[in-house]
This record gives C-alpha cells, sequence and structure tokens, in this order.
C-alpha cells in the first residue's frame, strides 16, 4: 500500500518515524519500551518494531533488553544529534511537549492541535506551518493556559496559540461558526496522537 509522504518534513521516512523520533529525541535521558513509545507516538506495534529497529542499526537509537522488555533511548551522542533533534522538534515535537505542559493541569477534557499543523500532520499539503493553534476543551484556568503556551512557544521555536472552550460549547449541536470550522478540519488529540482527518 502506497502511502502518502509526511508533510511536516520530507526529511523523514513516514510520520510514524517523526513521532518516535520527536518521543525519543526530545528526551534523550529517558528509556522507554517499545509499547510505551508506540502509544505515546500513537504507533502501532508492529511499525514501532520495524522503525525501532531502523533507527537502532543507524546509531540513532540505543536499546537493551531488561527481562523481557526491550528498552530504548536516544543516542545523544551520533555526530548528528543535536540537528536531528531541533528538525525533529520543530515539525514532530509539538505533540510530546504539549503533553507534558498539559500533564497535570486540572480541568482539561480534550486537548486537539487544529489549524495548518494538524492538517500538515494528516497529509494534506501545503506550507509550513506559522504557528501552533491548540484547543483546549474544559476549565483550566487562563493564567495557565497563557503560561503554558508562553512555554511551549519558547520550546517550539514557533507561536503556540492556545483557546479554551467551554465542554458545553464542544459538544453543542448548533455549534458556533468556530466549533464547526475546527469540526469540519483535521485535528490531533494531543494525549493520543490520533489524528481525526
Amino acid at each position: 500500500m502506497k502511502t502518502t509522504p509526511p508533510q511536516l518534513t520530507p526529511f523523514v521516512r513516514s510520520d510514524a518515524v517523526g513521532a518516535i523520533l520527536a518521543e525519543t529525541l526530545g528526551h534523550p535521558d529517558r528509556e522507554v519500551t517499545l509499547a510505551e513509545l508506540g502509544r505515546r507516538a500513537g504507533v502501532s506495534g508492529p511499525v514501532v518494531h520495524r522503525e525501532v529497529g531502523r533507527l537502532v542499526d543507524s546509531d540513532v537509537l540505543r536499546d537493551r533488553q531488561e527481562g523481557r522488555n526491550r528498552l530504548v533511548r536516544a543516542n545523544s551522542e551520533h555526530p548528528l544529534f543535536a540537528l536531528m533533534r531541533d528538525l525533529v522538534g520543530a515539525t514532530y515535537g509539538p505533540i510530546p511537549v504539549l503533553r507534558e505542559l498539559f500533564e497535570d493541569v486540572d480541568g482539561v477534557e480534550r486537548l486537539l492541535i487544529y489549524g495548518s499543523w494538524a492538517a500538515r500532520r494528516a497529509g494534506e499539503s501545503g506550507a509550513f506551518p506559522n504557528d501552533i493553534d491548540v484547543l483546549v476543551v474544559g476549565t483550566p484556568l487562563r493564567r495557565t493556559l497563557t503560561n503554558i503556551a508562553s512555554e511551549a512557544s519558547g520550546r517550539l521555536d514557533i507561536p503556540v496559540n492556545v483557546t479554551r472552550l467551554p465542554v458545553e460549547d464542544w459538544e453543542a449541536e448548533d455549534a458556533s461558526p468556530f466549533v464547526a470550522t475546527v469540526r469540519s478540519r483535521p485535528t490531533v488529540d494531543v494525549m493520543t496522537g490520533d489524528i481525526d482527518a
């Protein structure tokens, strides 16, 4: 089956590889099992096994066995580590960065990326995104969201815009024009990595 080339960066072989690299290169000191890596990256087990094998063979990732688990981590000694980390962080980094920043925030029912970044991640061609649009469905404090947007913008080196929406507005049958537009376009669930195209 022919797959479409990744739209966030043509230098990465697939979106699955981009997601795997974002989860590993962004945290070079963290080891994860393949199952955890698959969950975090939103990639199936067979694809994780295959792509991690290729990345280990290329010395981009390191692995080791611990009992029945295969643990992987970034090879921070690779000569191109910093360049790869920066490229992958700029293209696939929003998911792990936002997931980490929202991890302990109360009142978040749903956390979605929408707009041009989500469209590129869903495979739609177009110019590289100028910003990251994030929709928070729930009741977290606006001050908290402002701080997260600022930190995410700094870490990703691209403006991050966070919009808060009450659950009842998101679930309303007679949706506002904004909600109708977001629902009609691709979104990426930050917590699961699932793409709704």
